[in-house]
């Protein structure tokens, strides 16, 4: 639901200037969604130290309530990014200078200004008329000369378009109608080259505290710590399992009540992807 204030005058079309990481145009001509963000764009934020929609809403400021996600937001920065020597003198170069701060896993490109107000300037990438990257620009800050990006939020990546989530790290499961589900319910991922873990896949249920990390190790890479039991490619459906209803090609995720294993099952049986017990990270 976008979150507004004050009805203020809303630019409709931006100048394209300068090219994306993909080479379109980072800044596109457009027309105002049927509801912009009508609120003010300088919101004082503040750090709030939990990972919930709330603390993001706090840190986030107007990119925060400019947003219009079908769920919560995502995730997002406030005004602590660039430097002197760092702003730019446009605000397209603001915008610009977000991504080569905080190499956000949003799109690079088709971005429009929505609103314009004093000394910043709110871009916006839509989807389907709906706000889901927001970014405000700001100008000439205290120990922040020129142009630069001040506050940034995004939705759940489930919520950009295809072209764009094909190419990310994301592996995206469906519910058992096909529809997409967000990446903050459910969602897999290869295992990062750097750390020589690409022959694992990990699972994720939930995100933040109450998140619930599985590994598929069919080669040890990984190893046990942190894997609550081995990786099983080769196990029984216990009695009290029951379908999620989540779906990832021909994979089936079945669950217990105790959560403690994942069961995926496939067209040639059903594996058992332990839990992490204390997270699992590589540096």
């Amino acid at each position: 639901m976008r979150r507004g204030f004050v009805a203020v005058t809303v630019l409709a079309a931006a100048v394209a200037v300068g090219c994306g990481a993909d080479g379109k145009d980072v800044v596109v001509e457009g027309t105002a969604p049927a509801t912009p963000y009508s609120g003010p764009l300088d919101i004082p934020t503040e750090d709030v130290d939990e990972s919930t929609e709330r603390a993001l809403l706090a840190v986030t400021g107007a990119a925060g309530r400019a947003l219009e996600c079908d769920g919560e937001i995502f995730e997002g920065n406030g005004p602590d990014g660039w430097g002197r020597g760092d702003g730019g003198d446009t605000p397209q170069d603001g915008l610009r200078l977000y991504f080569d701060l905080f190499t956000p896993e949003v799109p690079r490109s088709g971005y429009r200004v929505e609103r314009r107000e004093g000394d910043r300037v709110l871009y916006s990438f839509d989807v389907g008329g709906r706000t889901k990257v927001a970014v405000v620009v700001a100008h000439d800050q205290k120990e922040r000369p020129g142009w630069g990006p001040e506050t940034n939020a995004s939705c759940d990546p489930a919520e950009l378009p295809a072209e764009f989530t094909d190419s990310s790290r994301y592996e995206f499961w469906t519910d058992v109608k096909g529809e997409r589900q967000p990446v903050a319910r459910i969602h897999s991922s290869v295992g990062p080259e750097h750390c020589d873990w690409q022959s694992a896949r990990f699972l994720t249920l939930g995100r933040g505290e109450r998140a619930t990390t599985y590994v598929r190790d069919p080669e040890g890479a990984v190893g046990t710590p942190p894997l609550s039991v081995p990786y099983d490619p080769d196990a029984p459906l216990p009695a009290g399992a029951r379908d999620t209803g989540y779906r990832d090609g021909d994979r089936e995720l079945w669950l217990t009540d105790d959560r403690a294993t994942a069961y995926v099952r496939t067209p040639d049986g059903v594996e058992a992807w332990p839990s992490a017990t204390d997270g699992v990270a590589c540096m």
